[in-house]
C-alpha cells in the first residue's frame, strides 16, 4: 500500500516544494516573511533522536524550510535510538558551553527538567497561537505557568489484538482476562495473554502506570503529589493483573521484541505505540503475518508519549529557532508528518482530514486514545522518580518482592531529586 501510494506521489515535491512552503509559512508565520531582519542569520541545529517516519519526513520538512530560509538553514543531528541514551547526550550538550544546539527535540517527560535547569528558554507567547493543538500533548509543554516547547509528535499506548481469535476488543481489563481464558479453553493451546514493554527502562514505567490507571488508581494526584500510600490497593491490583496476563516470568520485552512475540502468534494482545501498526502490517502489498485490529487500552488507560521542540537557552538564534519550531508544528507540517510519515499529529484538525483517514484506518481509535490519555508526572527529577518506581515494579513482577512500606517516602524523595528520604 505504501509503495503504491509513493508511486502516485513521485515527489513532485521538488517542483512544488517552494510554493507549498511559502503558503504554509505565510499561514503560520505572517510577520516573519515581510521583515528581513526578523530571523537571525546562521544555521539552526536540531538535536533529536532517530527519525522513525516513513520516508524521512522530518528531513523533508527541514528541506522545505531551507528552501525558503537560505540565510537561516536548519540541520538535523540524530542521536542513538534508545531514549535513555538520548537524554544523557542532550543533557551533556545542554550543559556544555558553546551553544552549538539551537533546538532540542525532547521526550515529553524531559521538558520540566530542561526548563527547571535553565537548559531551554520559554517561548515568546506574544504571537504564539496554541489553540489548535491537542490538549494532552500541549500540556506536556507547560511548566511553571509558561510554555517551554511545542508538541512535535504525539504518542499513546494502544491495544493490538488477534482479530481472528477475538471478536470484540475488551472494554475493561477484566474482560481482557476473560477473553484470554476463553481462547485458551477453546483452542487448547498455551497462548500467552499480553505482550508489553517489561524490560528495565521507561517502557516498564509506562506499562505499570497504565496498569495502575486501569485499576482506577494513580501514583500522583493532579497537583503532582505522590499518593501511592492512599492508592496502594489500586497499585497492587494493577500490578497483579499485569503479572497475570503477561508471559510467564514477565520477560524483558521492549517495543520491538513485543512486536515479534505478537507477530509470531504467541500472544493474543499487545500493548504498543502507533508505530507498531506499520511493523505488524509487514508486507503491505499482502496480508499481515497475523490478522489484527487496534483498540484503545481497556478503560482508556493509555499513557501519553511523544516529543516536544524547545529552544536551547544558549542558542544565538532564538527568533529563527522559534520560527522553525512553529513551522514544524503547524497544521500542514503535522499533516505531512502523519499522512506521509506515520507520526501521530499533535494538531486536532489533522485527524478529520479525509486523506489521513483513508491512509490510516485506525485514526478514530488513535484520536480517542489521545483524548483520554494521562500524562506522566511533570517533574524536573522525573528520571529519578521513574527509576525508583520501576525498581519497585520490577521487584514485584519478577521476584515476588512486596512493595516497600516506605515506597511513598522513596518516591517523594525522588521527586525532589534525593537519593533517599533522609537526604537533604
Amino acid at each position: 500500500m505504501i509503495e503504491r501510494w509513493r508511486e502516485r506521489l513521485p515527489w513532485t515535491f521538488v517542483g512544488i516544494a517552494v510554493g507549498l512552503v511559502v503558503a504554509l509559512t505565510a499561514t503560520i508565520l505572517p510577520g516573519l516573511l515581510t521583515d528581513p531582519d526578523a530571523l537571525e542569520d546562521g544555521p539552526i541545529i536540531i538535536l533529536t533522536g532517530r527519525d522513525d517516519s516513513i520516508g524521512g519526513q522530518r528531513q523533508q520538512l527541514v528541506n522545505q524550510w531551507n528552501l525558503l530560509h537560505p540565510q537561516s538553514p536548519a540541520r538535523i543531528i540524530e542521536l542513538p535510538a534508545h531514549a535513555d541514551g538520548q537524554r544523557s547526550e542532550m543533557l551533556a550538550r545542554a550543559q556544555a558551553s558553546g551553544g552549538e544546539v539551537d533546538v532540542f527535540n525532547l521526550d515529553v517527560t524531559w521538558t520540566a527538567e530542561f526548563a527547571e535547569n535553565g537548559y531551554i528558554r520559554s517561548l515568546d507567547e506574544s504571537r504564539l497561537a496554541t489553540g489548535g493543538f491537542l490538549d494532552g500533548p500541549l500540556a506536556t509543554c507547560r511548566y511553571g505557568g509558561r510554555v517551554w516547547a511545542l508538541p512535535f509528535n504525539a504518542d499513546v499506548g494502544l491495544l493490538y489484538y488477534r482479530s481472528d481469535l477475538i471478536e470484540d476488543p475488551p472494554r475493561t481489563w477484566e474482560e481482557l482476562e476473560e477473553q484470554v481464558d476463553a481462547v485458551r479453553a477453546r483452542t487448547g493451546n498455551g497462548v500467552d495473554g499480553y505482550a508489553g514493554q517489561f524490560a528495565d527502562y521507561e517502557g516498564l514505567t509506562v506499562n505499570a502506570l497504565e496498569a495502575v490507571l486501569g485499576a482506577g488508581g494513580s501514583i500522583v494526584d493532579e497537583s503532582g503529589d505522590v499518593v501511592v500510600r492512599d492508592q496502594r490497593a489500586a497499585v497492587l491490583e494493577g500490578l497483579e493483573r499485569l503479572r497475570a496476563i503477561a508471559p510467564a516470568g514477565v520477560p524483558e520485552l521492549d517495543e520491538d521484541t513485543s512486536i515479534q512475540l505478537f507477530q509470531s502468534g504467541r500472544t493474543l494482545f499487545m500493548r504498543n505505540w502507533p508505530r507498531a501498526h506499520r511493523s505488524l502490517a509487514q508486507d503491505l502489498e499482502g496480508a499481515p503475518a497475523v490478522p489484527f485490529e487496534v483498540a484503545p487500552l481497556p478503560g482508556g488507560s493509555g499513557v501519553l508519549g511523544g516529543q516536544n521542540l524547545a529552544i536551547s537557552a544558549q542558542s544565538a538564534r532564538p527568533r529563527a529557532a522559534q520560527a522553525l519550531i512553529e513551522f514544524l508544528t503547524g497544521d500542514r507540517s503535522q499533516q505531512i508528518l502523519f499522512e506521509r510519515g506515520g507520526l501521530p499529529a499533535t494538531r486536532a484538525v489533522v485527524y478529520s482530514d479525509q486523506a489521513v483517514r483513508e491512509r490510516y484506518r485506525y485514526v478514530a481509535i488513535l484520536e480517542e486514545a489521545l483524548g483520554t490519555a494521562e500524562t506522566r508526572p511533570t517533574q524536573p527529577h522525573y528520571a529519578r522518580f521513574s527509576a525508583v518506581f520501576r525498581a519497585a515494579v520490577t521487584g514485584y513482577l519478577r521476584h515476588d518482592k512486596p512493595l516497600a512500606d516506605d515506597l511513598q517516602a522513596q518516591l517523594e524523595a525522588a521527586a525532589l531529586g534525593r537519593l533517599t528520604a533522609d537526604d537533604e
